[in-house]
């Protein structure tokens, strides 16, 4: 057969035709390069939005206040029972004397949060020997103060409109000038629980009911995990009834994560009793959905050892078991803790099976245990985000930047075991 002209190497036709399809790979590969960049541009955009919106709120804003811990304020033998909020207001009262009648004290008390007195009372518990002596100590500002210190609070609109009026603008203004006014390492937002008053709230109740879900989940889900998919890839037998769970487990894979939490509703707290907000019930349902992630993976791992492992272990005497246990399960454990990992980092960002099982109430104490009232970190960035207060809002975009720090190491460790443990055949 003679090549015809449009065939032919050489000809017009064949190098037109030639030109047209090295543009459109070209435009393809262009056209997949601007893809990663927009995907890129976006995630940047989010990350640096989030960074803008909740580095602030690493800071707090305090005041410098002068106390005097008169016998009169402490009539009972309980210390705790102390009037350590006079003492407070006392002390403002001092430095602004000119202030009278009921609604100017009430502005002026206003600069001062209400964990002032809380600090006096922890100091006058710890050494009663301060009764009866004056000092100075920084107390947390009232979280307008520290939203005006971070400029977020326009004073040019009208006094109508905004939450600092013009009398606490001087005063603040005056404890500015006067060095009783300072910007410090907001520590409460790692040491504390939350709090209807932004200024006192904190992500550690939170980060430790995260924790302990997290610890019961990984208790629970690694062995059965493993368990289950070296009985599915080395026991079972190849029949109707090992395909049925494999096809049930891909699909539960798939299922969202707030069916679990119907689950474990139904299942865990109406069921067998378990009590509600609390990180047993929490790991449970994060076991359900994470276990066909982990035996997924752990399968994949299995596959990944070449036959002639398995062939030379029973070549040399080995039993099945020996075979499986001291040849192919350590070859293959470092791909399972790698699924594993990514598992625990897909359950740390859950939000929607621990809001069914109640896991969204608002717990101020910090759990010391499995079975106490907790929250979890992404459920209390849930809660701080349906706040009205302008401080919460910093405090949501700060806990969201402590959650992906988590993540993001989380995931690190993964690729970073990946790595380093993985064997090429």
């Amino acid at each position: 057969m003679q090549p015809t002209e449009s065939t032919n190497a050489f000809s017009p036709e064949f190098n037109q035709r030639l030109k047209r399809r090295y543009r459109a790979e070209q435009s393809f590969k262009l056209m997949g390069i601007g893809a990663i960049f927009i995907a890129l541009a976006f995630l940047v955009f989010l990350l640096s939005t989030i960074l803008m919106s909740g580095y602030s709120a690493f800071k707090q804003t305090y005041i410098k206040l002068d106390v005097t811990l008169d016998k009169e304020y402490f009539p009972d033998e309980d210390l705790a029972k102390g009037d350590f909020q006079g003492i407070v207001k006392a002390s403002l009262y001092s430095m602004f004397p000119e202030v009278s009648g009921r609604r100017d004290k009430r502005m002026l008390n206003n600069l001062v949060s209400k964990g002032a007195a809380f600090k006096l009372m922890d100091m006058v518990e710890a050494d009663p020997k301060l009764i009866g002596t004056s000092f100075s100590i920084w107390v947390p500002a009232k979280d307008d103060v520290d939203m005006l210190m971070k400029g977020n609070i326009d004073m040019d609109q009208p006094e109508a409109n905004r939450r600092i009026k013009d009398k606490q603008y001087e005063r603040i203004r005056t404890l500015e000038y006067g060095g009783r006014l300072q910007m410090r390492f907001n520590k409460t937002f790692f040491t504390s629980g939350d709090s209807r008053e932004p200024e006192l709230a904190g992500i550690l109740s939170a980060a430790k009911g995260s924790f302990y879900t997290l610890v019961i989940t990984l208790l629970l889900s690694f062995p059965m995990g493993v368990a289950a998919a070296i009985y599915l890839e080395e026991f079972a037998p190849d029949n109707t009834f090992t395909d049925l769970i494999e096809i049930n487990i891909n699909n539960l894979a798939a299922v969202p994560s707030i069916i679990f939490g119907l689950l474990g509703l139904a299942i865990f707290i109406n069921f067998w009793g378990i009590p509600r907000s609390t990180p047993l019930v929490g790991g449970l349902v994060l076991t359900l959905m994470t276990l066909p992630t982990i035996i997924i993976a752990a399968r994949a791992s299995l596959k990944s050892v070449p036959p002639s492992i398995r062939e030379a272990a029973l070549g040399v005497g080995a039993s099945k078991i020996q075979t499986v246990f001291h040849h192919v399960l350590p070859l293959a454990l470092p791909g399972m803790l790698t699924g594993t990992i990514i598992g625990m980092a897909q359950a740390l960002g859950e939000t929607a099976p621990l809001l069914m099982i109640g896991m969204v109430a608002f717990i101020v104490d910090i759990p010391g245990g499995f079975t106490d009232p907790a929250a979890a970190l992404p459920v209390q960035i849930y809660l701080w985000a349906d706040s009205p207060e302008r401080a919460f809002t910093e405090k949501t975009s700060a806990a969201i930047i402590i959650l992906l720090g988590f993540l993001i190491l989380m995931n690190a460790v993964a690729v970073y075991m990946r790595k380093k443990f993985e064997i090429k055949w």
